[in-house]
């Protein structure tokens, strides 16, 4: 006797040869990867593509694994960039320029980012930009009319509104709180 007692699971040699996966089936193992990644957030052809390369998973698997997931209807590149500009733009108010820069990132096809864009126009973005400017106008008060400028116009063009809408509408909101708007149509 040894003096040691060996436990199931202790990983004693017996019960080690028991617990170690037996190798996969690399199609099997690049469903398994993406069904787990979409369970958690809709996902693009491409991110799927990059995660199988980065697990290893063969080009031709991991080609044929995603083909079939886009048969079914698991990927569609196009309905996740309507519902990703859909979000975006209500949730953090972004304009179609800075949306279409996110999409293009996560692998998005060019025609498929144009369409899903095109969903928002003209009048929505700049509704979009008066309310952004209406939350943020409350806080920049007390400050000079052109440190007030720069802060609004700033924020909307991190989020993608074009210059000259972003200049209109704070111009328009801080007329309408009695500012003095005289030589603000001019960029800085």
């Amino acid at each position: 006797m040894t003096g040691r007692t060996e436990w199931p699971g202790d990983g004693s040699d017996s019960s080690r040869a028991e617990k170690e996966p037996s190798p996969q089936d690399p199609a099997e193992r690049a469903r398994a990867i993406c069904l787990r990644l979409l369970t958690g957030s809709p996902r693009t052809r491409k991110q799927l593509a990059d995660a199988l390369r980065k697990r290893e998973i063969p080009d031709e698997v991991a080609e044929e694994v995603l083909a079939r997931f886009e048969d079914v209807g698991l990927i569609d590149d196009a309905a996740f960039a309507g519902a990703w500009v859909e979000s975006r733009h209500h949730g953090r108010g972004l304009a179609r320029r800075a949306l279409a820069r996110e999409l293009r990132t996560k692998g998005v096809e060019p025609t498929l980012i144009q369409e899903a864009v095109e969903q928002l126009d003209s009048e929505r973005e700049e509704a979009t930009a008066r309310e952004l400017v209406d939350r943020k106008l409350r806080a920049t008060r007390g400050l000079d009319r052109d440190r007030r400028l720069r802060r609004l116009a700033g924020m909307l063009a991190r989020k993608g509104y074009p210059e000259g809408m972003a200049l209109r509408v704070v111009r328009q909101a801080l007329e309408a709180e009695g500012e003095d708007t005289d030589g603000l149509d001019e960029p800085f």
